[in-house]
């Protein structure tokens, strides 16, 4: 079949599954094809393509609500509704989006990056499928990794007690972005393991009412006997025991095992739930046999041999240095423990796991629970590091203000992909934990120019011993710099001139210091001297720095890849009125909108937050100022 004329899912309802199976077939060809090219999130996706296709078959999309937890595994939704063509362009700049888009498709009724949403979402679209007195099914599709996180048990418990007719479908691989942990997992193992107890008991129900005389009176106790045979035939029973009526488990690439229980869920009233397995990486043998799930998201690769095409870079990727450095701390520090919400090879943990098993706790998807549990170890005078995506932190915020800051605790956050971080776009973003963090009373907040000062500030973070205390990172790899072979610890809030100037001044940190320098080479050229000064610590600032400064009332610059409302710009901003300074301020920076997927150069140039636009914006500076100086 030709994919690209597709343009909605309807005609799989005229397919029989011989049929199915070769589309099967033709889709995981086509992303295997694509995604070596433009990289992209190949395992999760092979896993649901049987899966998807019967959903998209048995169910009416868009008037049927197909809700797509963390959205990563829609790529074949996107085929089925009509985008195909457009896969050329996944997640480049302008393209298509890596997860679901509402202004994509009227297909895509739910836009996340983030697990654990699908189910919160799925109650209010039901609760309000059901004031409108319409009669559509709501069905989110949600891995067995997202119900790790507390919103999706939450949601499980609301919709368990408001008996809502919503058909939950877990996907069940074993895997989210690594190997899954935790009571949960493990009851969903023994589930696996059990059989269908749905099938069983319908038949005990149509066998006891064909026994003759007594079939009547022993018809009325059926329900209870089934209810309690699932207590022996599937051990713990917790979605039932939620208020859902389970179905599974149920082969996820058997067409006919598929569609025989979403129609079984379709005639339950109330909120079902079906139990699907599957095999991430199905069809790709690379994928397929990928124990530590390295194919979950990935570049662009060799398909014959699976070999991952990656530019040549001698320098360290940023969050191995921070691992790195953690693993060399722990041989001297023993109450250091490290937390990760399921990111031990994303944050690059894998080799501190081996060294240090009983001191790095995966605590799953579940970031609320990861900060407390930090606060707690810090409590009893360990020395808690949690590693943890910028992007995720967030979804931490009330656990940052009550637990961790409110009580001043020791907790030391390695904050990953800070910055933009390119093709997962507008819901990976780092681009907010400065404004988020910044007004938290005791947090310090700290990013380095590469990674030896990297280095240095995790050692400085796990020494400290003052309250709570951040290290911000970017994605991908870092500069090469030649690294110091003794940690040091850095001086709180002490910034560093990078280059000397008398004219203006730079601010700036982290990824900006580079097109901050070219900037102020550019301007030396020109006769005007612009200083550049590294302001690694963005809390708190470099008082005696910005006194000297300001009282030369030379213009200043402040520049970052952070959100400008309530960023390191805005405390620079705070610190001249506090102190009653008026020297002309310019700040750049990330605008009030969500930045979308594209690469990072793209972005930049999109926002101008460039070099160029930093010498545009030194020279308005200049010019306002020595008008006012003539004036004057």
């Amino acid at each position: 079949m030709d994919l690209t004329k597709i343009k909605n899912p309807t005609f799989l309802k005229q397919l029989n599954t011989e049929e199915l199976e070769l589309l099967a077939g033709e889709i995981r060809q086509f992303l295997i094809e694509k995604l070596s090219v433009t990289g992209g999130h190949l395992g999760a996706n092979l896993g649901v393509v049987e899966l998807t296709l019967a959903l998209h078959k048995q169910f009416n999309s868009p008037e049927d609500k197909l809700i797509f937890d963390v959205g990563h595994q829609s790529y074949i939704h996107k085929i089925l509704t009509g985008r195909t063509e457009q896969f050329d362009t996944l997640r480049q700049y302008k393209g298509l989006c890596g997860f679901p888009k509402m202004t994509e498709s009227k297909h895509d009724v739910w836009e996340t990056g983030h697990s654990s949403t699908s189910l919160s979402a799925a109650m209010g679209m039901a609760i309000a499928r059901d004031m409108k007195q319409a009669d559509n099914y709501v069905v989110p599709i949600i891995g067995d990794g997202a119900l790790t996180g507390g919103m999706a048990l939450e949601a499980l418990n609301h919709i368990g007690h408001e008996k809502k007719n919503i058909t939950v479908i877990l996907n069940d691989n074993e895997m989210s972005i690594a190997g899954n942990v935790g009571a949960l997992h493990n009851a969903l193992g023994r589930m696996r393991s059990a059989g269908k107890y749905n099938r069983v008991k319908d038949e005990l129900e149509v066998l006891l009412k064909k026994i003759p005389a007594v079939g009547g009176m022993i018809a009325q106790t059926a329900e209870r006997v089934k209810d309690s045979m699932k207590y022996f035939m599937v051990p713990g029973m917790l979605f039932e025991e939620f208020g859902f009526t389970y179905f599974g488990p149920v082969d996820g690439h058997d067409f006919k095992d598929l569609e025989e229980n979403i129609a079984y869920a379709k005639k339950t009233q109330g909120p079902v739930l079906v139990h699907v397995i599957t095999q991430k990486g199905k069809g790709y043998y690379p994928a397929e046999s990928d124990k530590k799930d390295k194919w979950h998201g990935v570049g662009p690769y060799k398909i014959d041999s699976g070999e991952k095409i990656k530019p040549a870079n001698p320098a360290p990727a940023w969050s191995q240095v921070v691992s790195d450095t953690l693993e060399n701390i722990a041989g001297k520090e023993e109450r250091l423990a490290v937390i990760t919400p399921a990111m031990i090879l994303g944050s690059k943990l894998d080799k501190f796991q081996e060294k240090y098993p009983d001191r790095l706790f995966d605590v799953g998807i579940a970031e609320q629970h990861a900060a407390t549990l930090s606060a707690g170890l810090a409590t009893q005078g360990m020395k808690p590091f949690l590693a943890i995506y910028s992007t995720f932190l967030q979804r931490a915020y009330d656990q940052l203000v009550h637990d961790v800051c409110r009580q001043n605790l020791n907790v030391a956050f390695g904050i990953d992909r800070a910055g933009l971080v390119g093709a997962d776009g507008e819901t990976h973003q780092g681009v907010f934990d400065i404004a988020f963090l910044r007004h938290l009373p005791n947090m310090v907040i700290m990013m380095p120019k590469d990674e030896n000062e990297c280095q240095h500030m995790v050692n400085t973070a796990v020494s400290y011993n003052e309250g709570p205390i951040a290290v911000r990172f970017p994605r991908g790899n870092g500069l090469g710099v030649e690294m110091d072979r003794e940690l040091k610890t850095l001086p709180i809030g002490k910034w560093e001139v990078l280059k000397q100037g008398t004219d203006a001044v730079i601010l700036t940190f982290g990824t900006t210091i580079a097109m901050s320098l070219a900037a102020s080479e550019y301007m030396q050229k020109q006769g005007v001297q612009v200083e550049v000064i590294n302001a690694r610590f963005i809390k708190p600032l470099d008082e005696q720095m910005l006194h000297d400064r300001m009282s030369k009332n030379i213009p200043i610059l402040t520049v970052e890849e952070a959100v400008l409302k309530g960023g390191f710009g805005s405390a620079v901003l705070e610190f001249a009125e506090e102190n009653n300074y008026h020297p002309e301020i310019k700040r750049m920076g990330i605008p009030d909108r969500y930045i979308e997927h594209g690469n990072v150069k793209e972005l930049l140039e999109e926002i101008d937050l460039t070099k160029e636009q930093i010498v545009v914006e030194l020279k308005k500076l200049l010019a306002v100022s020595n008008e006012k100086q003539k004036r004057a």
